[in-house]
């Protein structure tokens, strides 16, 4: 009997986990490696928050997927009319096309570490990740991603490698306390704001309708959406932990890629595979995610059809933009001059604008009984919810605000 049950549960992981290992993308990684470079542990307790908010919300985008069979611009769309979606899709197509080039260069960047042309190495892993997708069905792309998740645990191991100081990360994790100066206020800001990624919600629940999970299965997707939730912040986590430990306080990290090679010289050259492996195991994972919701958001709201298991006879508007995106994304990141920093913050103007109009949608959606019937949100998580709507709202709202005043050269 629990040979059966243990199946069941392994056949439903996939899109929660997925879509949280995807929000840990090269800008991501750069943030967390700036937290424990700048603060040591002093923001590890900003993490088991923000895992509380991911849980919160792709739980709900999880659940609407499996009661409607529908995604989530599909049901803006149905619900709030053409105008609101072109809005919504057009934000999408401009932060994620600048996140998509932000992660193809994190994947040069890695595989330069070991001494890989960006020149080779982005052309290749753009037709990889196309291929996979285009040719694969949703099952054989959903497995070859969970694989891609795996090398998120290089992180844990050069977190160990580092040999921190784990009476100092306890008192970093369970004593918070907060510093009156701009930059820990900013960092803790951007720690729980580029966290909650909209993509995020877009991919999970287009994955959940595209898999036909249904509500008697929904336990067990529940189970994927919190474990996945739970694993990419306990990633956050150790890569703080890592870096925290591995360099002195205050050390200024400005890629990713510098923050492998900054703990070369203190953890060791094992961390440093191990940190630049997964970097690039991110940055590839997030050049798949991040098309296929796209992907996803634009053909649900334009009403085509959609779905990783079609052809390009039987879905060419999905398949063409995907591949647009991918050839696109790859093609901007070699051209000399280009600066994926600078494009990485652009799109982060965009989902800081992005991300509450998006959590209201998601709000209003799960709460329309017509749509969810007995699913919809009960009145202890509406309080949970509505509070982590409040709270990643206004913080997204103070970083989109630092973001600007830096663009246009004010010093915060």
């Amino acid at each position: 009997m629990r040979k059966p049950k243990l199946l069941r549960v392994l056949a439903i992981l996939g899109p929660g986990l997925i879509a949280a290992n995807g929000g840990n993308d090269a800008g991501g990684i750069l943030t967390y490696s700036q937290a424990g470079a700048l603060y040591g542990f002093d923001l590890l307790w900003a993490m088991l928050l923000v895992a509380f908010g991911v849980a919160i919300v792709q739980e709900m985008a999880a659940r609407m997927g499996a009661v409607t069979g529908k995604g989530l611009t599909d049901l803006i769309r149905e619900s709030f009319g053409v105008r609101w979606t072109l809005v919504a899709v057009l934000a999408f197509l401009i932060a994620n096309g600048g996140t998509i080039v932000a992660n193809f260069a994190g994947v040069g960047a890695a595989l330069a570490l070991f001494g890989v042309p960006r020149f080779l190495s982005i052309p290749v892993v753009a037709l990889a990740v196309w291929y996979l997708v285009v040719r694969g069905t949703y099952a054989v792309v959903e497995r070859a991603f969970l694989v891609m998740s795996l090398v998120f645990f290089g992180y844990v191991g050069a977190a160990f490698l580092a040999k921190p100081d784990w009476s100092a990360v306890a008192q970093g994790a369970f004593h918070p306390r907060l510093e009156g100066d701009s930059g820990y206020l900013l960092m803790l800001v951007a720690l729980i704001g580029t966290t909650i990624s909209p993509f995020m919600q877009l991919f999970v629940q287009s994955a959940v309708a595209e898999k036909g999970v249904n509500m008697r299965e929904y336990g067990l997707e529940r189970l994927d959406v919190y474990l996945g939730s739970a694993f990419a912040c306990a990633i956050a986590f150790f890569i703080i932990i890592a870096m925290g430990a591995a360099v002195p306080r205050g050390t200024e990290i400005h890629t990713a890629a510098e923050a492998a090679q900054a703990l070369a010289p203190l953890a060791g050259r094992y961390a440093f595979l191990l940190f630049a492996i997964g970097l690039f195991g991110a940055s590839m994972l997030a050049t798949g995610v991040l098309p296929l919701a796209t992907a996803y958001a634009v053909t649900e709201a334009l009403g085509f059809e959609r779905g990783v298991s079609r052809s390009f006879q039987e879905a060419p508007f999905f398949v063409g933009l995907f591949t647009f995106l991918i050839a696109t994304g790859a093609a901007i990141t070699l051209i000399p001059g280009i600066n994926p920093v600078d494009l990485m913050i652009y799109s982060q103007v965009v989902q800081g604008i992005l991300l509450p109009v998006i959590l209201f949608f998601i709000l209003r959606l799960v709460n329309d009984r017509d749509l969810m019937g007995p699913y919809v949100n009960s009145w202890r998580f509406n309080l949970a919810a509505w509070s982590t709507t409040l709270v990643v709202s206004l913080l997204s709202g103070l970083l989109l605000l630092v973001t600007l005043l830096q663009l246009f050269g004010v010093d915060i």
